[in-house]
Formats: C-alpha cells, sequence, structure tokens
C-alpha cells in the first residue's frame, strides 16, 4: 500500500529501482537531518528516564536493556514496566504493551515500500517503526528522500534510546522525580511540528487527523491510557470522503500574476 504523501514524479521510482539502493545523508532534503538529530537528543532523554525509572521501581538493570533491545517500543516499554513495578504479571505488561504498540501496523502499510524490497531490510526495518521515524518519512515527497529520512532517523533512534537506556539504568534513582522535566509533553510536540508539512499540503490529511484528534478526546475520559490512541485511527477513514485537494507550489508566473 503506498502512501498518499508518495510524490507521482516517475523519475524518483525509476531512479528508486534502477539504482543500488543505498542510503545517503545527501539524500536528505536541507534542515531535515538536523531535524532529526533533535529528536534523537529528545528520544535520549526519555531513554535515560526511562532506564532510571525501572530500576528504581526494583528492575535488575538488565530488564530495560533487554526490552529495549528486543522490544524498542517507547510508550509500550513505560506501560509494561509501570505495571511490573507495581506488582503486575509479565502476562499482563506484555499484553498492555502489544496494545499500545499495535498502531504500528497502520505505520507498517504506509512505510512498506519505503523500508526496501528484501526480506532481509523489511524484516529489521519492522524494528525500528516509530511514531518518529514514520513522521519523518510521511513529510518527504521524493523515493529517494523517504527512504534515506527512515533509515538515518530509525537507525539513529535506535542507537540513542539504548545507549540512554543502559545510562539511565546504571544511573539507577540517582536522577530523583524524573516527572520534573516535563518530558511527556515533549514529544507530542516534536510529533506535531514534524506533521506540520503534510497537514498544509493535504487536505485528507488534514480530514484524518481532525477526526481520529476528535475521537481520541472524547473517548480519552471513558477508556483506559492507550486505547483512545488506537481509536483514533478510524479518523483515517474520514481520509476517504471528499476530494483530496493537494497544494501546488506558487510558480514565478502565478507569483506575478498575483
Amino acid at each position: 500500500m503506498r502512501s498518499p504523501h508518495r510524490t507521482d514524479d516517475p523519475t524518483g521510482r525509476t531512479d528508486e529501482g534502477s539504482g543500488s539502493g543505498l542510503v545517503r545523508i545527501a539524500h536528505l532534503p536541507p534542515g531535515v537531518l538536523r531535524d532529526i538529530a533533535l529528536v534523537w537528543l529528545a528520544d535520549a532523554v526519555v531513554g535515560v528516564s526511562f532506564g532510571a525509572i525501572a530500576v528504581a521501581g526494583g528492575l535488575p538493570v538488565w530488564v530495560p536493556v533487554l526490552m529495549s533491545l528486543l522490544v524498542y517500543a517507547g510508550s509500550a516499554q513505560f506501560s509494561a514496566v509501570g505495571i511490573l513495578t507495581a506488582g503486575g504479571g509479565p502476562v499482563a505488561a506484555a499484553a498492555t504493551g502489544l496494545l499500545l504498540n499495535s498502531r504500528t501496523a497502520a505505520f507498517s502499510l504506509a512505510l512498506a515500500d519505503d523500508l526496501g524490497r528484501s526480506w532481509t531490510a523489511r524484516l529489521i526495518g519492522a524494528h525500528l517503526i516509530t511514531d518518529e521515524t514514520a513522521a519523518f518519512v510521511l513529510a518527504q515527497r521524493g523515493d529517494k528522500q523517504r527512504k534515506a529520512a527512515f533509515w538515518i532517523s530509525g537507525i539513529g533512534l535506535f542507537v540513542a534510546w539504548n545507549l540512554s537506556v543502559l545510562a539511565g539504568a546504571l544511573a539507577g534513582s540517582a536522577l530523583g522525580d524524573t516527572d520534573r522535566f516535563g518530558l511527556d509533553a515533549a514529544f507530542p510536540a516534536v510529533l506535531l511540528a514534524l506533521v506540520l508539512p503534510a497537514l498544509r499540503a493535504d487536505s485528507a490529511a488534514r480530514r484524518a487527523s481532525a477526526a481520529g484528534a476528535v475521537i481520541a478526546v472524547v473517548v480519552a475520559p471513558l477508556l483506559p491510557a492507550g486505547v483512545p490512541v488506537l481509536l483514533a485511527l478510524l479518523g483515517l477513514l474520514a481520509a476517504r470522503r471528499g476530494p483530496r485537494h493537494p497544494r501546488r507550489p506558487r510558480t514565478a508566473d502565478s507569483g506575478s500574476a498575483a
């Protein structure tokens, strides 16, 4: 399934199919690498917090470290650790994590063409799909740009997350109350900034995001944490209603005529 944000330029598809398929930083548009690096930094801060919270809650160091390597699920890891430190069993923790992270199934449909054609690339790429990598990919237009955005942001995030989790776990409870840093608001703000270009350019994306936001806000007081996010995916149905009106860049002629 191709993303609605994929470019219609046939040149990009030809280059993708005939080229070596190597990902290069030069394929990223100007400024994107800087944005990716900022998300790496934010991800590292949250990773330190996660490692510290897990160990301060009584878990051994190897639990958050191994979970980050094998699960790599961000918010789902926080939920699972919260259940474990509160006395819950591993089955309940795993079920909660799977529920929260099931949203990445929708991301995988939109990003499948950007992971590569081989099964090896798709298996590795599937492990790297996150909210952040999806946002970076969907903000790009060309095939090479999308592929570079996925692999550069995905690998960097994976490394930053795991190293920071290890650092936080080793630091243990020395950091104190991690809630005072306001990290719960940092990632939503970053993601909103990343998806704004796509919202400005595509009316279908605006309809879907608006419908999803309304659904999440309405059901949030009624359902457990994580479920409103999943129900927000129903907003995608709004993208199929009505015509799409992508904005076209202004040309010199249109600017002079105005």
